[in-house]
């Protein structure tokens, strides 16, 4: 049989409590039924020493008649069964019950028991010794309390009934006092504490449920369902922070973890697509090597038997590089699949620059596409791998050579910058003030994935791709907004609000809201729509930061808009089938393992300009990071 956990804390706390208030409640029962018996006997004790006063002149005087006249008086009065008094043989001199005058009561009885119990009377023993409770015979409980009637010099000098001065105790009065009352009070209280018990057991047990329900049961059934959602396929799936404590904890863990999980998928699909490229390329490499080994063996057999300055040696000449080229390409498609993690070394920019013209000269000549360089000197050496520095450069030459078509100029330029965060620095990290996860892979710009968030106008609640490159305003909406206006903006999955209380735009004074980035730096934006302003206070501090900056701009077609989005996509090319569509792709995840960013401006007709920013390791900039071999699939995924 299942049962929750919550109902089992419950029921363990509540085996524990019950006998634990259940004893508290019956101590503090006797315990308030002695008190009272305690008290009741000490009233009675005070009413005999207060008939003792009362009658001492009849007494002395030996008026019995006015005597039980006062005794009766007294017998009468409410809360008192009746009142005795012995003389010291045990005779019942007086009485509130007629019948009873005269009769000798044994020593050892209930009444006299108590006093004489070591074989002489006690001259003066505590009240708790002479106080005796016992039945009536209807069944009412009554407490009796004797007190002794010393003797004194006026007892002994008396006339009327002289006793001798060595008579220590004359008698005992007996007041006998119903406790029916007391007993209903005691009754009454016992009820009370055991209502108030129960009523603390039930109060406790659903205040308990309630804390257990709050703090437990909907933190362990929320993991549970987001569990489950992981284990039917859904990586996506975040859970809202809400706790402090270890459930807190947890549901961070959980969120890291479908983070890295979906994070590993997008590697392993990557990875999937990348390795069929690569026994493609494997398979390829394998069935036309030996071919082009047998085509340049001979070419260059026949080129060196060939007269110098002849037709023949050149046509021979272009033959072996001709073939070399076509080597060089399936050894460049296998790197493209292999995606090795950089190698970093001082590197100088403007040499790999050199080399890759070389690798693609002959192509931009033979498409006729002039060549400017602006190389700035001095260039200071920026940590990198050489090798895919180079595919990178290669890979812009070449999709700049295709745009350009028959003519056409490519412009490649270097420099060292110090670009502004403000418009410059990616937003590598979001997340809503409950941890959960609001980069959003599938919609990007410039290979970055875009920050999604929920805005609230007009009475609608739509999602909202924020542009993930700070202080740009390219966002994406799914439904516009009039200008103006102010709105709210929430996170799309745990619905918590986004509002920065007590921060406003700078620019129009609007409430701002914000994202968290690294460390929970808040990354903040204008609520009113139209105003593009954002500030990002850390990143500010921190200041520009030195970079080597490398450009190719083109002369050509330019890209279309819609196009623009996808551009660092895997398999997606702009060249109708003429290209893989692996060359962007590839392009961006080198980059981006080296810490990077890379840029595209194009308009049709115009041209295009593709922007690679790498970071100088100094004292300005601090070292550079170091990826992951996950950060080339990751720009392959873009």
């Amino acid at each position: 049989m299942r049962t929750r956990i919550g109902t089992q804390i419950i029921l363990g706390v509540a085996v524990v409590v019950a006998p634990i208030i259940g004893l508290m409640t019956t101590v503090i029962v006797r315990a308030h039924r002695a008190d009272l018996m305690a008290q009741l006997a000490r009233s009675v004790d005070q009413l005999s020493e207060t008939i003792k006063s009362s009658t001492q002149d009849y007494m002395l005087e030996n008026h019995r008649e006015r005597l039980q006249a006062q005794i009766d008086a007294i017998g009468r009065q409410p809360g008192i069964d009746r009142v005795r008094i012995f003389n010291k043989e045990g005779r019942l001199s007086f009485s509130s019950d007629h019948a009873e005058i005269g009769q000798v009561l044994d020593t050892r009885a209930e009444a006299c028991f108590a006093c004489h119990a070591a074989g002489r009377a006690l001259e003066r023993p505590p009240t708790e010794t002479r106080m005796r409770i016992f039945g009536d015979g209807s069944g009412e409980r009554v407490m009796g309390v004797v007190s002794s009637i010393r003797n004194r010099a006026a007892c002994s000098n008396a006339s009327c009934h002289a006793h001798p001065a060595a008579s220590t105790v004359l008698g005992v009065i007996d007041v006998n006092v119903p406790l029916a009352e007391v007993d209903a009070q005691i009754a009454g209280s016992r009820v009370r504490m055991i209502a108030l018990a129960v009523l603390a057991i039930a109060a406790s047990s659903a205040i308990l449920w309630w804390l257990n329900r709050r703090l437990v049961v909907r933190p362990v059934a929320t993991l549970a369902a987001g569990t489950q959602r992981v284990a039917d396929g859904d990586l996506t799936t975040t859970i809202p922070v809400t706790a402090t404590h270890e459930l807190g904890d947890l549901a961070r863990a959980f969120n890291t973890m479908t983070r890295r999980l979906l994070e590993m998928q997008r590697q392993i699909a990557q990875g999937d697509k990348l390795a069929s490229v690569g026994r493609l390329a494997a398979g390829v490499a394998h069935e036309i090597n030996n071919p082009l080994t047998g085509v340049l063996t001979y070419a260059s057999f026949q080129a060196d038997r060939a007269p110098q300055d002849s037709e023949l040696r050149r046509d021979l000449e272009v033959i072996v590089r001709e073939t070399k080229r076509c080597r060089e390409i399936v050894r460049g498609l296998l790197d493209f699949a292999r995606q090795t993690p950089p190698r970093r070394q001082p590197t100088d920019l403007n040499d790999v620059a050199r080399r890759s013209i070389a690798v693609v000269m002959n192509q931009l000549t033979l498409n006729h596409i002039a060549l400017a360089l602006d190389l700035a000197p001095g260039l200071p050496s920026v940590p990198a791998d050489t090798n895919q520095m180079q595919q990178v450069i290669v890979n812009l030459l070449l999709n700049a050579a295709d745009a350009s078509g028959g003519g056409g100029t490519i412009r490649i330029a270097t420099r060292t910058t110090m670009p502004p965060p403000l418009g410059n620095e990616p937003i590598r990290a979001a997340a809503c003030p409950k941890g959960c996860d609001l980069l959003d892979p599938e919609t990007r710009r410039g290979g970055l994935p875009t920050i999604r968030v929920l805005r609230a106008c007009g009475g609608k609640e739509r999602p909202l791709h924020l542009d993930p490159v700070y202080g740009r305003s390219g966002h994406v909406a799914a439904e516009q907004c009039e200008d103006g206006i102010m709105a709210n903006y929430a996170c799309p999955r745990c619905r918590s609000s986004l509002a920065e209380p007590g921060r406003a735009c700078e620019r129009c004074g609007a409430p701002a809201y914000a994202v968290r980035g690294h460390d929970g730096e808040p990354i903040e934006f204008c609520t009113r729509n139209g105003c593009h302003w954002t500030r990002w206070e850390a990143r500010d501090r921190r200041g520009p930061q030195p970079v080597i900056e490398l450009s190719v701009e083109d002369t050509g077609a330019g890209i279309a808009p819609e196009a623009m989005a996808r551009l660092f996509e895997p398999f997606f090319s702009t060249k109708n089938g003429r290209g893989t569509g692996l060359g962007l792709a590839v392009t961006w995840g080198i980059v981006e393992s080296h810490g990077g960013t890379i840029a595209v401006q194009s308009e049709l007709g115009s041209g295009t300009r593709f922007t690679v920013r790498l970071p100088l390791q100094g004292p300005a900039a601090g070292p550079v990071p170091v990826r992951s071999p996950a950060g080339a699939a990751r720009g392959a995924a873009a």
